[in-house]
């Protein structure tokens, strides 16, 4: 009998054999306004075996405009984003904390989460019951990023360099908040729960490993273990180089990572941690699916393999489809993980 999509991505996290290689397409709103066939093509041909929860937080009376349409947006947490253009998120210019002994003026949206939550699991536990795909939670903690909104990129550096009080105090207050919530989700019908936190640069992380082990690790620890108290898979994102972090994710118990593979060193990677963690993508965006080649596209594919595949499991084709990528080798790249997805080698052959 055919696996369903849940039952292969289960597998593929637990190293138990799945039929075939999990799948994953992510679609930013640029494509569906800028490429609307490859779209359609992507969709039909690369069907993922991953959904999201469609419970959605009551609405915030702090929110203002979109946060995809080019102009000024407010989220929840009173931070301004402008975007100078439409499809993609943008940028806080002006954070609300300019100053550290300022941080008891930020009041997190406690607001949003349900008061009573037997309404809103059984809407979870509906969504849940009508699909067989393998469903993430619909919420993404992100204690770093939400404290460089607050504080702006250069201040949050210098912050977390010399933490004082005030550090210590507002990275609480927003990694409380994201417990409370994660332990809504954790608590709900949902397979996974996903967290996230860009930490790397080109080729480096963005503050010494020693510091992000005494300031973060704990925190995510706790994510980790909140949802695996609950039976939940945990997946987390980072962008950059994040090398240095990669043996911390796992002894916290992270599942899945979806990270930018083509700034590491991929056979380092595959040596070091295949088997022991699940690569949840990813092909690269800065140079493989902008190339106008897609024999680029398909060659990036087989590296991923020839590295990271094991055919009991621990390996996602993950992939987004956003600025600057070429339909043609966006699509090359798909079929590629297509046509390999199926009972594949070791070394990357049919």
């Amino acid at each position: 009998m055919p696996q369903s999509s849940r039952e292969i991505v289960t597998r593929c996290l637990k190293f138990d054999c799945p039929e075939r290689i999990p799948r994953d397409l992510w679609l930013l709103p640029w494509a569906e306004i800028h490429e609307p066939e490859t779209v359609r093509l992507l969709r039909k041909e690369f069907s993922s075996d991953f959904a999201t929860s469609d419970y959605f937080y009551p609405p915030s009376k702090r929110v203002k405009g979109d946060p995809y349409k080019a102009g000024q947006f407010t989220d929840e947490w009173g931070c301004v984003f402008r975007n100078i253009q439409d499809g993609i998120i943008g940028e806080v210019r002006d954070p609300i904390i300019k100053d550290i002994s300022d941080w008891k003026s930020v009041t997190p949206p406690y607001e949003q989460l349900p008061e009573s939550t037997s309404a809103a699991y059984d809407k979870i536990k509906r969504f849940y019951d009508s699909t067989d795909k393998f469903v993430m939670s619909n919420c993404c903690p992100r204690p770093w990023e939400r404290y460089q909104f607050l504080r702006g990129t250069e201040s949050a550096l210098m912050d977390v360099m010399i933490p004082d009080e005030g550090f210590k105090d507002l990275i609480g207050a927003i990694h409380d908040f994201y417990l409370k919530e994660m332990e809504f989700w954790a608590k709900s019908e949902v397979d996974a729960l996903l967290f996230m936190d860009d930490w790397g640069s080109q080729n480096q992380l963005l503050i010494h490993p020693d510091i992000w082990r005494e300031q973060f690790k704990p925190l995510y620890r706790e994510y980790c273990d909140l949802a695996h108290a609950e039976g939940k898979f945990v997946f987390m994102h980072s962008d950059g180089y994040i090398t240095d972090i990669f043996e911390d994710l796992i002894e916290i118990g992270v599942d899945a990572i979806n990270s930018q593979l083509f700034c590491m060193d991929i056979a380092e990677l595959g040596r070091r941690f295949k088997g022991r963690i699940t690569f949840w993508g990813e092909i690269d965006r800065q140079h493989v699916l902008p190339s106008p080649d897609p024999e680029v596209g398909r060659k990036a594919v087989h590296q991923v393999i020839r590295h990271l595949y094991d055919p009991s499991g621990g390996l996602i084709a993950q992939f987004e489809f956003g600025p600057g990528a070429k339909p043609d080798t966006a699509l090359a790249v798909t079929r590629e993980w297509l046509s390999q997805g199926y009972g594949i080698d070791a070394d990357g052959t049919d």
